[in-house]
Order: structure tokens, then C-alpha cells, then sequence
């Protein structure tokens, strides 16, 4: 998938909110797709740091993005399960998510998924089981 293809599937697939994150396709490959959350203050909760829930939009977004590349093509998922761990506070700059398929089956996938801030620090790692929806 190009960046066309990729913002195209963000643009088609995606809610709204989702949207307004702003994830932008960096690189993807055969098994794997890494996106940018460009940074914005209106990400940040009270405690000034970027909400978790932000993080878990983003991961759950790259997944379904590097599962649509191994696939070759979109298809209807679902999310069965993510499991995050939050490992370090961002409250600045933009953060890369990095999703991974681990494994392809007929009706399940499971991958992983780590996002890393400007530094290159890891901020969170999460796991994660998609349905195909056939």
C-alpha cells in the first residue's frame, strides 16, 4: 500500500474522531504499517500528558492498516481484544505507531503494536486479536 492507498482506506474506514487525530502513513510494508500522530495540545488531559485513549485509537487504526497490507486489500474486521501497556508519559511531539501482524489465520489476527515518542523512547506496547469478518 502507498500513502494514497493508505490515507484513502483512513478517509473510508475510519469515524470521524478518528479522523481528526491526524494519522499520517509513514511506511508500510507486507506485514507491517507505521503511522505518525502528529502532535496537537488538545490531545493532552488535565495532567498535561496525551491521553491514553488517544493511544489506543492510534495502535487499533495502524493495526487495521498493516492487516489490510498483509491482506492485500481491506476487508471487514473487528477488534476482539487489545491489551495495552502505557510505559512512558508523552506530553510533547509527534509519537510513530508501529503495527506488526504476528499471525494471519483464516478468521483471527494477532499483532502487536508499539508506539514510540520523539525520542524514540518507547511510550506504549499493546497486543491485539482482530476478527475477519467474512
Amino acid at each position: 500500500m502507498d500513502e494514497t492507498e493508505v490515507l484513502a482506506l483512513l478517509d473510508r474506514v475510519l469515524a470521524p474522531w478518528v479522523r481528526a487525530l491526524g494519522l499520517k502513513p509513514v511506511s508500510v510494508t507486507d506485514e507491517s504499517a507505521t503511522l505518525r500522530l502528529p502532535f496537537s495540545g488538545e490531545l493532552r488531559h488535565q495532567g498535561g500528558v496525551i491521553c491514553g485513549q488517544v493511544f489506543m485509537a492510534a495502535a487499533d487504526t495502524a493495526m487495521v492498516i498493516a492487516i489490510s497490507a498483509a491482506l492485500g486489500e481491506f476487508k471487514p474486521m473487528t477488534t476482539v481484544s487489545q491489551n495495552i501497556s502505557f510505559m512512558r508519559a508523552v506530553r510533547n511531539g509527534d509519537v510513530l505507531i508501529t503495527a506488526r501482524v504476528l499471525r494471519l489465520g483464516r478468521n483471527l489476527v494477532f499483532g502487536e503494536v508499539e508506539l514510540t515518542d520523539e525520542d524514540g523512547k518507547t511510550a506504549c506496547h499493546a497486543t491485539t486479536t482482530y476478527a475477519l469478518l467474512n
